[in-house]
Parts: structure tokens; C-alpha cells; sequence
């Protein structure tokens, strides 16, 4: 089991536990399992039972022996850690139990759980149970033990596929349709706690669409299920005992679960999955471009009726993005026939999409849809893919409220700026104004006014006052600091 957030008071808890070894291992655990009919296991008169009688067989303890060179004291978290404990700091969630638990600073064993997939052996658990291990075993619902083969892992699905041989068919579970999953619905954990054998949690979907800012496939399906060490990996059944989920990670102020769990959509799980086995490994698509989401103010400016969409920031030299025309500025509103409503949704769209392969985007740019074909890449630890910027401004106030200079030669040389960068240095900003709301700083400089480059303050003064003449509730403007560009979006009046 992991500790994944030992930050300040903060901690959460992906699903695995060391076995042999000094102290626990931070992990996560997924499993998944393939159609293969089960007899119509739906609970009744209240109980689970006939929903563990037919499910319980296939879920599977996985235990790694770990490469020594691999587990010192200096690699004490995951790699899914660090967002892992931004994303709750970021949500000012409170915690403590900090340093509870560490990687062994020698070679150990990690436990956690897995699902049988298919009947001929192939089992999926997540990528974080098998990395960075010598040898895995599987150890079956009867005591039998067998040594698996790695096929495949994606650290950014966090899923792995494991392969092994038995003289007889296994059993295995029937995936389910976690989209249809309301708020209030029941649902069960399957998994192995503690290493001390399968146990079985009830409970009911708290939150759907949680995104913990760990990767572009983050949605998880928020639970209060008991979850703790070791269970991660398990499956999160309905109540026709199909799996809808899987038990991936805990919020855990205690080293225990507190009943705030969460896990990966089957849904979002299927094709991953399918792709591991097939070919071992996935190379995720690459856009290349900064998003940020479509507030109400910015549609204000740009003249969208909702606010929805990814806002491109900046395009990345060399990138399919602008091999494509894509701009700063741009709305991206679909990707093929799949709507887009925030960067997220673009993030997961483009990290589906094979290097290659050619696709329609639609956009908005100065208020006209149009298409752009596009060439995806493929994405490698040196490529930003698409994501989500993590912060939106929030704009309020009566007007906009800052003091514009132009750049001299001796303020591009105090901001570090190359010598034919043009724009409009905001130079003070009344705190009582929306600009300040907004989140606009002395220093900053305009370069854009909505979609217009402006070279000066007069030019940027004018495309302002042209805006409010035209009638827009809000001016967008595009905004460079430091070596970050960024869209903010300000009223000319109170919200």
C-alpha cells in the first residue's frame, strides 16, 4: 500500500502493502477483467452474497519482489505521488500521519490485487505493482501460486497486463458500463487488504469525474467502500456483480481508509487495456499546445454563449499543433465527432489517438467555427501533451483598472525580454478593480487584446476602449510573465 500525499499534513493511499522488507511500498494497484458471462449474480433481499460467490474467484493477490538498486531512500514515491499530493494540497485538504511509510531502502515485496481477464491467464493490474520488479507471482482465490509474465504497462493509464499459464481455465469477471453509474448507487470492492486474504467492502458512489491532476486520463469514480492497503487493483463491482471500476487510491489522513476512495472507470479502462495486450506498450498522442478552460468571462470576450471548450495559450514550435495552424487564441470545441468542453476532455481525446493518425479539430477563432486537419505525434518524456492548465481566474469588479507603458529598451532588459519583443507593460494596477481580481500584476505585459497583437500601450489602450464600445462584458487579454504566456479574461463591470 502506498502513502501517496506525506507533504505537510496530507496523505493518500494507492493500494499495495510491502510483505518482506523494512516498511510499505507506495503503490497502486488496478484490475480489470475481460467479458466472460458470470450467472446473473444480481444481489437479492439485500445481500451480496451471490455477487461475491460469482466474482470472488477472479480477483487475484499479485506480489513483486523488487529490484534492490530501485528502492533506496531517495525514491521513496511513485511516480504519481507528487501530483497525487499537489492535487490535495491544491484542494486544501488536510491530513496527517506523515513519514508512515517509505520504500525499503533494500529489496522487498509489494502485495496488492488484480483481476483475471480472460481464462487463458491474462490478468491486469496497475502499472505501480509491477514497476520496477525482478520477478511477480500470482497467488489464486484457491492458494494456488503462479509465476506471471509481464506483456505490458503504461505509467500514464497506470495499467499493467500480466500473462500466466495454468492447466486449467480460469474464472473471470464481465466488465459493466460505469457511465451509467448514478450518484447513491451501490456498489462493492473486492480486493486483498493487508495481505490477508480477499475481502469484500460495500458501499456507494459519492462523486463521479474527479480529476487528482495524475494524468490525462484522470475521471476517477469517487467511493466511500472501504479501501486499504493491499486492495487497490480490486474490482469495483455493481449490483449485478459486473466491474465498473477499479479500486485505485485513498484519501487518508491515518494510514487507513477514511471512506473517501477512487477509481478508474471501466469505461476509460476497456481500451487501455486492449492496446497493452495487443501490443505491450501504448505511445500516447501529442498535440502539443497549452490549454486553459473557457471561464464565463473569457466566453464574454470571444463571444461564446456558454463557456465551454479548450483555450489555446500557446503552440509549441515544432509541433503537430502548428504544423496544423492551430494559434494562440484559438477555441478547441471537438476533436473528430467527440465534443470537447474542457481541456480535460482534450487531454484524454489526443492521448487516444495514435502517433500518425490524422484527425479533424474544430475550433473557434474570432467568433467563426472552422475545421483544421491535424497530424497527431507521438508523445515521449521530451513532448508536453495537451493538458489542463490547473488554475482559472476569476474576474469581479466595476472596471478594468491598470496603468499601461510602453516597452523601452530598458524595461525588456529588466524583464528579460529579447530585444524585438512588443507589447504594453502594465505598469500599476488598482487593487479595487477587476484587472487586480482577475489576477493581472504590475509588470506583466500585454501582447494580445482580444486576438489582436498590440505593440504598445496605446494600441493596447485603444483595442480595450474598442472593445467596451462594441458591447463585450469582458476584454480577453493575452498576457506574457516571465516565459509563460496565459489568457485573462476581465470585466468592464461587476459580475
Amino acid at each position: 500500500m502506498s502513502n501517496i500525499l506525506r507533504s505537510h499534513r496530507t496523505t493518500a493511499l494507492f493500494g499495495a502493502a510491502i510483505i518482506a522488507g523494512s516498511a510499505s511500498l507506495p503503490f497502486a494497484i488496478n484490475a480489470f477483467a475481460t467479458p466472460i458471462e458470470v450467472n446473473n449474480p444480481t444481489a437479492e433481499s439485500g445481500s451480496f452474497a451471490s455477487i461475491v460467490a460469482a466474482d470472488k474467484p477472479a480477483v487475484v493477490t499479485i506480489t513483486t519482489t523488487l529490484k534492490a538498486t530501485e528502492v533506496s531512500e531517495d525514491d521513496n514515491q511513485s511516480p504519481m505521488d507528487e501530483q497525487f499530493k499537489q492535487f490535495f494540497e491544491h484542494q486544501g485538504v488536510p491530513g496527517h500521519g506523515e513519514g508512515q511509510e517509505h520504500r525499503p531502502s533494500r529489496g522487498g515485496q509489494a502485495l496488492g490485487s488484480g483481476f483475471i481477464v480472460s481464462a487463458d491467464g491474462i490478468i491486469v493490474t496497475n502499472n505501480h505493482v509491477i514497476q520496477n520488479a525482478n520477478d511477480i507471482k500470482i497467488t489464486l482465490d484457491d492458494g494456488t501460486e503462479l509465476p506471471a509474465k509481464l506483456l505490458g504497462a503504461d505509467e500514464k493509464s497506470d495499467l499493467a497486463v500480466l500473462k500466466v499459464s495454468s492447466a486449467k481455465q480460469l474464472p473471470t469477471v464481465t466488465w459493466g458500463d460505469s457511465s451509467k453509474l448514478k450518484l447513491g448507487d451501490q456498489i462493492l470492492a473486492i480486493g486483498n487488504p493487508f495481505g490477508i486474504g480477499t475481502t469484500v467492502t460495500a458501499g456507494i458512489v459519492s462523486a463521479r469525474g474527479r480529476d487528482l491532476h495524475s494524468g490525462p486520463y484522470d475521471n476517477f469514480i469517487q467511493i466511500d467502500a472501504p479501501i486499504n492497503h493491499g486492495n487497490s487493483g480490486g474490482p469495483l463491482v455493481d449490483r449485478d456483480g459486473k466491474v465498473v471500476g477499479i479500486n485505485t487510491a485513498i484519501y487518508s489522513p491515518n494510514g487507513g481508509s477514511v471512506g473517501v476512495g477512487f477509481a478508474i472507470p471501466s469505461e476509460e479502462a476497456k481500451s487501455v487495456v486492449a492496446k497493452l495486450e495487443k501490443s505491450g506498450s501504448i505511445d500516447h498522442g501529442y498535440l502539443g499546445v497549452q490549454l486553459q478552460p473557457v471561464s464565463q468571462d473569457i466566453a464574454d470576450a470571444i463571444g461564446l454563449q456558454k463557456p465551454e471548450g479548450a483555450l489555446v495559450a500557446t503552440v509549441s514550435d515544432g509541433t503537430p499543433a502548428a504544423a496544423a495552424g492551430l494559434a494562440p487564441g484559438d477555441v478547441i470545441t471537438a476533436v473528430g465527432d467527440q465534443a470537447v468542453k474542457t481541456p480535460k476532455d482534450l487531454s484524454r481525446l489526443v492521448a487516444d489517438l495514435s502517433p500518425g493518425e490524422k484527425e479533424t479539430v474544430a475550433i473557434l477563432r474570432d467568433g467563426k467555427a472552422m475545421d483544421v486537419s491535424v497530424t497527431i505525434g507521438g508523445n515521449d518524456d521530451t513532448k508536453l501533451q495537451a493538458a489542463a492548465a490547473t488554475k482559472e481566474t476569476e474576474a469581479k469588479g466595476p472596471s478594468i483598472g491598470v496603468a499601461l507603458s510602453d516597452l523601452t529598451p530598458e524595461a525588456k532588459e529588466q524583464l528579460k525580454l529579447p530585444a524585438d519583443a512588443s507589447g504594453a507593460v502594465v505598469a500599476k494596477v488598482n487593487p479595487d478593480k477587476t484587472a487586480a481580481t482577475a489576477g493581472v500584476q504590475p509588470g506583466d505585459v500585454i501582447v494580445a487584446v482580444n486576438g489582436k497583437t498590440v505593440r504598445d500601450a496605446e494600441e493596447a489602450k485603444v483595442a480595450v476602449s474598442g472593445a467596451a464600445k462594441a458591447g463585450k462584458k469582458s476584454v480577453l487579454l493575452l498576457i506574457a510573465r516571465g516565459e509563460q504566456k496565459t489568457f485573462v479574461a476581465v470585466p468592464f463591470a461587476a459580475a
